[in-house]
């Protein structure tokens, strides 16, 4: 027989259940399991739980502080309360980490939270005094820092490194910013590696800032097994190094290529059948600029989900694509998947998608398939190839003309132009002025007349 009160041991002391409670947790095994998870919950995000009131004091909302104690419960009850508070401050504080990145960074790696483990990394920043770095590359280099056990006395090797070498401090805090496991994890050695790379190939020491600064991820490459490797394969493709230093000056990121990502990129082209004067604008700035291009555009296509092979092939139909800005092309994919709800794999079917005008055909198009859509005016649905390949004519005589409140919004065949070839009263103006004639021209003009009737 159940007791009318049973005591149970907790961390912080001796709590009472009554005898109401345990006759709860003697039911069925789902309602136990509730019972048990509500119990819990309530005790975590409590006022006597001293975590809870210093994360709600840093911005964490209710329900956040009842999922990170629920996951993360082992490892912060290990920790001290004060120190965490103490963490937290240096965190927000010191470190200026904004709380939408420090949540996150939190829920993504609790350990950042060791006192010891912050204090480092607050009197390293606190040194350097770089103020042009964000509070995000600041949080990205603590948690990536801690997720890989690496010292941040590493970090200040580097760091040396690259000022030794003259690189500027807007580069540095790029290099942080957009690569921070590379400053990280490579040795100092391996950066001056680097730039004597560059500059055996003829680079300039007064480029190297701004080649670092526009692709800073060259310095996590491998130089033996990538860099070298990718340079000879640009030789055996036929370009001179002249050409090879001057394109790398010019836009660094060639070097992201990877090994035979140029060779597979030049047989593409050369297998292009477009216009010659398409094929001209695409070889303009050279065969290497042309073949990054390419590379850019396909993995461009690879990051909204079309594999490498779709990607090629929508390029290979619409050479066109080479030749636009990368802002264009995406924002032409933003409203093709979250706009007009098609899948990327539609532009293997119709890859003209890419190549029509977006403000003058693609918007005006879909904003009419829209409205049709709303007002039940579509039997069957609209494939994306009837509202790429349909002429002018053809779509406004389809879904335009049997219904005029469309006009306004598909904006072409919607004013009607006098059919005669002139405005009224132009006639007006192609009437000859009069000039009034003197009587010296008068009588000039009688005398010659009388002298033909004479």
């Amino acid at each position: 027989m159940v007791t009318a009160v049973q005591m149970l041991p907790m961390a912080g002391g001796i709590l009472s259940i009554s005898s109401r409670l345990v006759r709860t947790l003697k039911l069925n095994p789902r309602q136990r399991f509730s019972a048990v998870s509500r119990f819990s919950s309530q005790s975590l995000s409590g006022e006597q739980f001293p975590l809870s009131n210093v994360l709600r004091r840093y911005g964490f909302p209710p329900r956040g502080i009842t999922d990170f104690l629920s996951k993360y419960r082992k490892f912060m009850l290990g920790l001290c309360v004060h120190e965490v508070e103490q963490s937290l401050r240096i965190l927000s504080s010191s470190l200026k980490i904004p709380q939408e990145s420090l949540i996150p960074m939190l829920f993504e790696c609790p350990a950042v939270l060791e006192l010891d483990f912050i204090k480092k990394w607050q009197g390293i920043f606190c040194d350097l005094a770089l103020p042009d770095v964000s509070p995000v590359g600041i949080a990205n280099m603590i948690m990536i820092s801690k997720r890989l056990e690496v010292k941040p006395d590493g970090f200040l090797r580097n760091f040396q490194a690259l000022k030794c070498l003259g690189v500027g401090e807007a580069t540095v805090c790029r290099i942080l910013e957009e690569c921070p496991r590379a400053i990280l994890t490579v040795k100092d050695r391996e950066i001056y590696g680097k730039v004597d790379f560059l500059e055996g190939i003829g680079v300039q020491r007064n480029r190297i800032d701004w080649i670092l600064y526009s692709f800073p991820g060259i310095l996590g490459l491998d130089l033996e097994g990538r860099l070298k490797q990718l340079l000879i394969e640009f030789k055996q493709l036929g370009l001179g190094e002249d050409l090879i230093r001057k394109e790398i000056t010019r836009e660094p990121r060639i070097l992201s290529m990877e090994l035979g990502e140029l060779s597979r990129c030049m047989n593409f082209l050369w297998s292009l059948r477009c216009r010659e004067a398409i094929r001209w604008k695409i070889f303009d700035k050279g065969a290497l600029q042309a073949g990054f291009q390419v590379k850019i555009r396909v993995d461009c296509l690879c990051r909204y989900g079309l594999i490498h092979r779709d990607a090629f092939t929508v390029l290979w139909k619409e050479p066109r694509v080479i030749l636009y800005e990368m802002e264009e092309i995406e924002r032409k994919i933003e409203f093709l998947i979250n706009r007009m709800k098609y899948d990327i794999e539609s532009l293997v079917d119709v890859p003209e998608y890419l190549g029509v005008n977006f403000e003058k055909q693609i918007v005006p198009r879909y904003s009419v398939i829209e409205y049709l859509r709303s007002i039940d005016g579509l039997g069957d649905p609209i494939h994306l190839r009837e509202l790429v390949k349909f002429s002018r004519l053809r779509f406004y005589n389809f879904y335009v003309k049997p219904y005029p409140e469309c006009e306004k919004l598909y904006g072409r065949f919607s004013v009607r132009k006098d059919k005669r070839g002139h405005p009224v009263g132009l006639w007006k103006l192609f009437k000859p002025q009069k000039f009034p004639m003197s009587e010296e021209e008068l009588r000039d003009m009688r005398s010659f007349m009388e002298s033909l009737g004479g």
